[in-house]
């Protein structure tokens, strides 16, 4: 016979007014303010007083404290930090974005508060923590060391020496493992007493060594008998990822095989910390900028509060690049400064079809760069999808050609010239051109994972230099080879 259903499930508390039927209760809308943010912003158009500011801040969720704390100058949201209280402050600091974070902490350590940014790394979680130390200078960082405890400045420094685009660099040490010894009354007490995150519903299992030797989930214990060992339940076919994995290959396999939870391993499988869901949502936002930032030669780690240094590092060797790849498609415009001179028209449609072949490269550039972050470009099925994106290069050149030998031939009725001779040469430029911005696009690319590089590296640099080249090439050869037909000195 089924159980009675506890009234206390479905029915208010009685203390509490029942909802007016159709009536919303309880949902916030997120492109509205909430009180606290409006309260902050009232406080901010006036002259700043920071104990009133900091007790504001406090009642924010810390995304938004960490914006409130972003629009301050450096040594104001020190001030603020200082006052609020010590845990909401590390939130918030965790939420800023890490070149203003370390702004914020080099100005602690200024004003000779080394103990107190100590203490707010201290309260954050380990990965945060770690990727904000890896953003502050050298000094600085060894300064928070000496001011933290022994052991926990040993424990930064060791996550702080692993790569920060490792599965190690991401993972976290704040973690609950359980003891394959133990039984089920012994690991729900330890649950019990732990503050789990909501995306667990996992915890690994470990040996006396520390070495991962299963997984168990949390319905199994809730469900099993208390005096039953955990080695009986758990699975001993536990999914873990290397150290020394790349944070992309880690959103990957995230993305394939759905986890919430994914224990990190190093040398003979002893358990380092786990990565959850909301660390990978992280990695596909800063891989994306890194992909956007490095197609067009920018720094890949470079955010808009970078300083100045960094920014000149990773931009001025692509524009010395892009200097010497854009002085090509130059050298092949001057070879041809007769004829353009005597043709001044040409001069205004080369720009047209050199920018249609590069729109063409840079939409199979997207694609194929997405396709191989996704993995979804199989080794067996390169020369097809490169067939495939010449094939619509051609089909887009044609009809492109079409409509600029029809545009060209109406203007040489209208101001006398050539006219439609013009035309077809333009026509058959526009779709070798876009032809080869396709085929350029998408095996720059592919040739450069072949080659183990970082297939978004400079991309849209290169890919211009033969989009505009043979572009040039192609229109003014065509129309040099053409020169007696077309009725010009040439």
């Amino acid at each position: 016979m089924a159980e009675p259903q506890d009234d206390n499930l479905t029915r208010p508390p009685a203390d509490e007014e029942s909802p007016v039927e159709g009536e919303v209760v309880g949902v916030d809308d997120p492109a509205e303010k909430s009180p606290e943010d409006e309260r902050v912003a009232e406080l901010l158009a006036q002259t700043i007083d920071v104990p009133v500011l900091a007790e504001a801040v406090e009642q924010q969720e810390a995304a938004d404290a960490a914006d409130t704390l972003e629009y301050l100058e450096e040594d104001e949201a020190a001030d603020v930090l200082e006052a609020m209280d010590e845990q909401a402050a590390a939130e918030a600091l965790a939420e800023m974005e890490d070149p203003l974070a370390a702004m914020v902490v080099a100005d602690l350590l200024d004003e000779q508060k080394a103990d107190y940014a100590g203490l707010l790394l201290r309260r954050m979680a380990p990965d945060d923590a770690a990727d904000l130390l890896q953003a502050i200078e050298d000094e600085q960082r060894e300064q928070l060391y000496r001011a933290m405890p022994r052991a926990e400045s040993a424990e930064f420094r060791r996550l702080v020496e692993y790569g920060e685009d490792t599965a190690a660099g991401l993972m976290t040490t704040e973690y609950l493992a359980l003891r394959q010894d133990m039984t089920v009354g012994e690991a729900t007490e330890v649950i019990r007493a732990t503050t789990l995150p909501q995306e667990v519903h996992h915890l690994p299992v470990i040996d006396a060594e520390g070495r991962l030797v299963g997984i168990i989930g949390l319905r199994e214990l809730l469900l099993a008998p208390t005096m039953r060992r955990v080695e009986e339940l758990m699975n001993r076919s536990v999914k873990a990822i290397a150290a020394g994995l790349d944070q992309e290959q880690v959103a990957r396999e995230f993305d394939r095989y759905d986890y919430f939870m994914v224990p990190v391993v190093g040398a003979g499988d002893q358990l380092l910390g786990i990565i959850t869901v909301d660390d990978v949502i992280d990695i596909i936002r800063e891989e994306q900028t890194e992909d956007v930032q490095k197609a067009v030669g920018a720094g890949a780690g470079e955010a808009v509060y970078s300083g100045l240094a960094e920014k000149f590092r990773g931009r001025l060797p692509w524009l010395l690049v892009n200097l010497f790849t854009s002085s090509v498609a130059a050298m092949i415009v001057l070879r041809f400064e007769p004829l353009v001179a005597e043709l001044a028209i040409l001069a205004v449609l080369m720009p047209v079809i050199a920018n249609q072949a590069g729109n063409a490269g840079q939409q199979s550039l997207a694609v194929t760069l997405r396709g191989i972050v996704l993995g979804e470009v199989r080794r067996g099925r390169v020369l097809p999808l490169i067939m495939r994106e010449s094939l619509i290069g051609l089909i887009n050149g044609l009809l492109a050609g079409l409509l600029v030998c029809l545009a060209v031939t109406v203007l040489g009725i209208l101001a006398g010239g050539p006219g439609v001779k013009l035309g077809v040469v333009a026509a058959f430029s526009m779709c070798v051109a876009l032809t080869v911005g396709c085929l350029t696009g998408c095996s720059m690319p592919l040739l450069m994972h072949r080659l183990g590089r970082d297939p978004a590296t400079a991309s849209t640099i290169f890919l211009t230099m033969v989009t505009d080249s043979f572009s040039f090439l192609a229109f003014l050869g065509t129309a040099w080879l053409l020169s007696d037909w077309l009725g010009v000195g040439g």
